[in-house]
């Protein structure tokens, strides 16, 4: 089974504005969709225990969000429209959104080196690491996650400054939280603020994200699910010196999809951040796994696009192991007739979106249990060519 394009190709992202987005509240308004969702979500949660899980969807210019299950085992409490999950990776999408925004606003160029922006790190490696490598995980080599031990700023600026490339920059990529958070850290230092006050105060606000969080407010407790780990032992996120920057984020489907259309500029944002979010479209590096494009943090894949080819581009192998990879001259501009997708995971959450801007479809997946990407992917894949199918075009 393939997703296919059912407008005209498109070689660009254009800016134009199209009607906004309608929320609908319930499954009952659209049954044919909730058909679709349910026939793949029902099974999913029962064969991996999950608690509950909100979904959402984009098709045809309107947003549905269907909720299953409970926020907590020991509550009983169903999941509702305004219950947060934690997104894990799928954080970075945001972190890449801001450092765009900084570009534009003329506070750094993506294309200069990391230690331009941090003096402390002159006379390092980083004299030779551009910040577009560090938004594509590709500065030469990164641990996956920060290291035990480093828990404070000054211990992670240390940590940069000894830190020896593997590989020469822009050439392999590896899947790093030190690589992209450095990113994120050092855009919130350009624009005079701290990171998480930055998204909380400026990016959410800006783009109509009233669900968004970087810290939980009290006000908002009650409405934070439970996550579970596979032998369903509740636990909540950890926090590290880059947690903000790489998986700080805590939502609820609504906001996330929100997030989506304005990737798919499906609705009307300030112009400065839509043209923001836009840019993370830029793809940078081809990569050898399934045909995947790096984009800054998004990840590309050309329509038509197989299940077998989302499944490479989101395996285990991909996110563990250095890949090597081909420099894009130029960089491909954004464009419609692509799937951009990103997964996301905490100890007790699992999270993944995926969107097509051409067909206008979009489908976000969150969980309160850390269950196996593979089965995110293909459940997102029956979702979105169940739509592709089924669903008129408008």
């Amino acid at each position: 089974m393939r997703l296919h394009v059912a407008s005209a190709v498109i070689a660009c992202l254009g800016l134009s504005i199209l009607p906004p987005v309608k929320a609908i509240a319930s499954e009952d308004t659209k049954p044919t969709i909730g058909a679709i969702v349910a026939a793949a979500i029902t099974p999913l949660m029962k064969q991996y225990g999950i608690p509950g899980m909100a979904v959402g969807v984009v098709s045809s210019g309107h947003e549905y969000v269907f909720t299953y299950g409970v926020v907590s085992k020991v509550t009983g409490l169903p999941v509702t429209h305004d219950t947060l999950f934690e997104i894990g990776s799928i954080s970075k999408i945001f972190n890449a959104t801001l450092a765009s925004y900084a570009q534009l606003d003329g506070d750094l160029s993506l294309s200069d080196m990391a230690s331009q922006y941090l003096p402390s790190l002159r006379g390092t490696a980083f004299d030779k690491v551009s910040l577009i490598e560090l938004g594509t995980y590709t500065p030469g080599g990164m641990p996956l996650q920060v290291l035990d031990g480093i828990d404070n700023n000054a211990k992670l600026i240390a940590y940069y400054k000894d830190w020896k490339p593997a590989y020469a920059p822009g050439t392999v990529r590896t899947y790093s939280n030190l690589s992209i958070g450095l990113l994120g850290f050092i855009a919130a230092k350009t624009m005079h603020a701290d990171y998480a006050t930055l998204l909380q105060n400026q990016m959410f606000p800006a783009l109509g994200l009233h669900h968004s969080f970087m810290s939980i407010p009290a006000s908002e407790a009650g409405n934070y699910a439970q996550g579970y780990e596979d032998d369903d032992t509740p636990i909540r996120m950890t926090f590290d010196p880059l947690t903000p920057e790489t998986g700080g984020v805590r939502i609820t489907a609504g906001d996330l999809l929100r997030f989506l259309a304005i990737n798919m500029d499906d609705v009307s944002v300030d112009t400065a951040w839509q043209r923001a979010a836009t840019a993370t479209h830029i793809g940078y590096f081809q990569t050898n796994s399934g045909g995947m494009v790096q984009d800054l943090v998004w990840e590309q894949y050309r329509l038509p696009v197989t299940l077998s080819a989302l499944e490479a581009g989101n395996s285990y192998g991909v996110i563990l192991d250095p890949h090597p990879v081909t420099a894009i001259s130029p960089p491909l501009p954004p464009r419609m007739d692509v799937l951009l997708d990103k997964t996301g995971s905490t100890n007790g959450f699992g999270a993944y979106v995926a969107f097509i801007a051409a067909d206008g479809l979009a489908v976000v997946l969150l969980a309160n249990k850390n269950y196996p990407i593979p089965a995110r992917v293909s459940t997102a894949y029956q979702i979105l060519t169940q739509l592709d199918a089924n669903v008129p075009k408008g």
